[in-house]
């Protein structure tokens, strides 16, 4: 496992389209996601301790956004062959156990993670009405252990775009595991 954290956010950076599958059998692109007040692009992926400690909450938190006109959608861009964990199958048993409320996709040629400059897992990009990014970073302080209580830094950061547009000038990059790239 190796540890990374994502750049500092590039404000105004637009979102990039993709046509992914997902778990439940159907091809979902941005415009598809996309929220009336903003859209969340998450890269997670199955077998990372950092997203396992927070998945439930995240899928919480994720909920509660739905709510305000966020919209959501959860990449998984690592390379299959050599982490079997993350495997389409996993995912779909990964996405149902924990309840998702938003689609699971996979980046099979990685050609999305590459586009977003995803770095690690989970990787938060946020989004404004304009597809404007203007959040990049962590959902709160716990890594591989949830802390109790912790401020919740991504809904604080969503909330505020869906609001007014603009993300908090003050922002913790996310960390996790390393992007499994495929060997060129």
């Amino acid at each position: 496992m190796a540890l990374k954290q994502t750049p500092i956010c590039d404000f105004g950076w637009k979102a990039r389209d993709f046509a992914l599958e997902g778990v439940e059998g159907r091809t979902w692109t941005f415009e598809d996601a996309r929220g009336p007040k903003g859209t969340l692009v998450m890269f997670i992926c199955n077998h990372c301790p950092y997203v396992r400690a927070i998945i439930d909450r995240l899928v919480e938190q994720v909920a509660d956004l739905q709510k305000i006109g966020i919209g959501a959608i959860a990449i998984m861009p690592n390379d299959t062959e050599n982490y079997p964990e993350d495997s389409f199958e996993n995912m779909k048993r990964f996405a149902e156990e924990h309840r998702f409320t938003f689609p699971y996709v996979i980046d099979r040629t990685q050609e999305v993670a590459r586009a977003y400059d995803a770095i690690c897992t989970p990787d938060f990009f946020g989004f404004n009405a304009k597809d404007e990014l203007q959040y990049r970073g962590r959902l709160d302080e716990s890594k591989t252990t949830l802390v109790p209580d912790a401020r919740p830094e991504l809904v604080e950061a969503m909330t505020m775009i869906a609001e007014t547009g603009q993300g908090p000038r003050a922002q913790t990059p996310s960390m996790g595991c390393s992007i499994k790239w495929r060997a060129a």
